[in-house]
């Protein structure tokens, strides 16, 4: 069976009218969501559909090559995906020119199934605009096709079809630049309005004023930041703060239209508060570190800020919730956020005397937007992925045994006390120093316990004390220092901590999951 010449040449035309059709479908439903939500985009629906599927180790294969760029990465795949199936698409309309446009509307019907099933959804609303998107794609590819497979209305006859002519050039050329400027202007649009209804969110944040705490954070003792140059700043800064979440689009969430619900087992007086109640409560300022679990051993995703908050003991007690140690009946607080995401903390740890809050500043600003802004819990002492709830609404009282919360779903440890772990910020691996004085450093944590002692050990040989800087609290890291005699060679070096109380960091090395890394962190150098 031969191809017929004639199919050869309108190929890249069949694929070019693909692509047109999808980039159609896009733009519609980022206009349409704009009436919706941004969520409900098929882009963003179907992303997150794919992370909430994805098997917990490419999850973490991805954080440790992507880190925060993994999102990006992700849309940027399912976009090549769909102009791959868009094109192919197109081609199969050259012969099958109801089935291509049929083929548009399945993907359409993935987009609704996908943004209906995200923990967030609103209901049948959310599919509209993967729906509406997928219609104008398929009536797009239905004609454009129709203008490459069938002769011009003027009827001008031509000798051989099969060559190229036989087709309606001038209403291909005409409906293709018509389908990519209305496209584009259309895009625009839904680009535009989105804008505009964050901005609400923007100014709500820029008017936020945070009252002065009415305990404040004690001055960070002398001694606190070595002067090594490469080490960790003993406060991350905002923007340098790690961030890792599953949300493709950054919720922005209203301070003025924000609400936060306590309800649930043992809750004799439901809460409803808004933002504005929070800051006429009395908050605490507190330096507290935040480890996200699934850091490498040695790995980044680790930072100290000063937060700014209510107590959360406090307004669960207002709600007549009394912890397990006390009678309580539930053992289990899950914590929603805008985004559906669901985490479960340990009631006892929020209300044991920890500085466990419903913070609303970070180092002397608002949340910014990537960390949870309006307000988002931390609970000293516990992992991320259990304790500190972004862009939080919702807060339910129940037990371990009656609800499994995202992650335990996807196997993760139901209770995450965070690991003593240490970090080599200096040297780099594989960097080359001159033989003499080394300084070897980094950071140490066992937040809410406290780090008592750091070792090191160049190669095979003994371990050696570190010098410690002063300890602000036990929720926060500790920076420590060694000045190495460095020799000619390549040597491995290798740091273990100590937590208060005598345990020592564990040499075991172990993955992510469940429950996080452990091992002692090394690096390798040079030394010339």
């Amino acid at each position: 069976m031969t191809t017929s010449p004639r199919l050869v040449v309108r190929l890249p035309l069949g694929a070019l009218s693909g692509l047109l059709a999808g980039f159609a479908a896009l733009a519609v439903a980022e206009l349409v969501s704009v009436t919706v939500r941004p969520e409900a985009g098929p882009l963003t629906a179907v992303g997150g559909a794919v992370v909430d599927r994805t098997p917990t180790p490419v999850k973490d294969w991805a954080i440790r090559h992507f880190g925060e760029d993994d999102k990006l990465v992700l849309q940027l795949g399912i976009l090549a995906a769909l102009a791959a199936l868009a094109i192919v698409l197109g081609m199969v309309a050259l012969r099958f020119r109801r089935a291509g446009a049929a083929g548009v509307l399945i993907f359409g019907v993935i987009g609704a199934a996908a943004a209906l099933t995200r923990p967030d959804s609103s209901g049948f609303t959310d599919a509209l605009p993967s729906v509406v998107g997928a219609v104008v794609a398929a009536a797009l590819l239905y004609y454009l096709i129709g203008r490459l497979t069938q002769p011009p209305r003027a009827g001008r006859a031509t000798a051989d079809p099969d060559r190229g002519a036989g087709w309606d050039r001038r209403g291909f050329v005409i409906g293709a630049s018509a389908a990519a400027v209305t496209s584009l202007g259309v895009g625009a649009l839904g680009r535009y309005l989105t804008g505009n209804a964050s901005q609400a969110a923007v100014e709500s944040r820029n008017a936020v004023r945070l009252p002065a705490p009415a305990s404040p954070a004690p001055p960070l003792p002398p001694g606190t930041q070595f002067k090594v140059p490469g080490i960790s700043r003993f406060t991350t800064s905002n923007k340098a703060f790690y961030r890792v979440d599953t949300a493709l689009v950054v919720p922005k969430v209203d301070a003025g239209t924000w609400r936060l619900r306590i309800h649930g087992k043992g809750v004799t007086r439901p809460v409803t508060l808004t933002f504005e109640d929070l800051l006429r409560r009395k908050l605490i300022e507190r330096d507290i570190t935040l480890t996200c679990v699934s850091n490498e051993v040695g790995g980044p995703y680790v930072g100290n800020a000063r937060w700014l908050g209510v107590r959360l003991a406090d307004v669960l007690a207002e709600a007549g919730v009394r912890p397990p140690s006390k009678g309580g009946p539930a053992d289990q607080l899950v914590s929603r956020s805008v985004d559906g995401m669901t985490l479960g903390s340990p009631v006892e740890a929020a209300m044991d005397g920890r500085d466990a809050m419903l913070a609303v500043g970070m180092n002397g600003q608002p949340l910014p937007f990537t960390h949870g802004f309006p307000v988002r819990m931390i609970i000293p002492g516990l992992y991320g992925y259990v304790s500190a709830c972004k862009w939080i609404e919702d807060i339910e009282l129940t037990t371990f045994a009656d609800y499994d919360p995202y992650w335990v779903k996807r196997t993760w440890a139901r209770k995450a006390p965070i690991k003593t772990e240490s970090r080599i910020d200096v040297p780099k691996p594989l960097s080359r120093s001159k033989a003499g004085t080394v300084m070897v450093a980094g950071v140490a944590w066992a937040q809410h316990r406290g780090i008592d002692r750091v070792e090191v050990r160049v190669d095979d040989g003994p371990w050696q004390d570190a010098d410690l800087a002063t300890e602000a609290t036990i929720d926060t890291w500790r920076q420590w220092s060694y000045p190495w005699k460095a020799t000619s060679g390549s040597h491995t070096l290798t740091v273990r901590a100590t937590e208060r109380g005598g345990r020592v960091q564990t040499k075991k090395r172990t993955g992510t999951v469940p429950d996080g890394a452990s091992g002692w962190p090394s690096v390798v150098v040079t030394i010339d």
